[in-house]
């Protein structure tokens, strides 16, 4: 799972960061550096997610003096699954790179079955997210002893 789990980390972690620290600012923004310094990552890396996630209507981009992002929806509003969606275009689970041998019953068999079943993973996967916001996610996060 490699990269793909660490964009959907990496965007839940900003924006649950984002839903702790922007209503404490009067004017409800923060920085891609500000979020970087929490997640440790570069910039770039924040940058990069916040434009999925402003592409997915999530967070919004403030330019010119006092720029900086915030939040676009509440979050008791945005689900993992909605930050799921976001950052993640590739499916959970791949099929195989190249195609298989067409002479095999196997090779010619396999892909639509396999393809079947990550589906239907994919789909539960997607139903739990669905189940838990980022205000779930800070409350859980705060309420945790460091």
């Amino acid at each position: 799972m490699g990269a793909n789990s660490s964009r959907m980390t990496v965007a839940t972690h900003t924006l649950t960061w984002m839903a702790h620290v922007c209503p404490r600012r009067p004017d409800g923004i923060v920085t891609s550096e500000q979020i970087a310094d929490s997640v440790n990552t570069n910039p770039v890396v924040i940058r990069r997610t916040l434009g999925h996630l402003r592409d997915a209507g999530l967070v919004e981009s403030r330019r010119g003096v006092g720029a900086g992002w915030r939040l676009a929806r509440a979050p008791e509003e945005i689900t993992l699954r909605d930050v799921y969606l976001a950052v993640e275009p590739d499916p959970l689970l791949a099929l195989h790179a190249g195609t298989p041998n067409q002479k095999c019953p196997i090779g010619t068999g396999i892909p639509p079955v396999l393809r079947d079943a990550y589906d239907r993973a994919e789909e539960s996967m997607k139903r739990e997210l669905a189940a838990v916001t980022v205000a779930d996610v800070l409350r859980e996060t705060v309420a945790t002893p460091s």
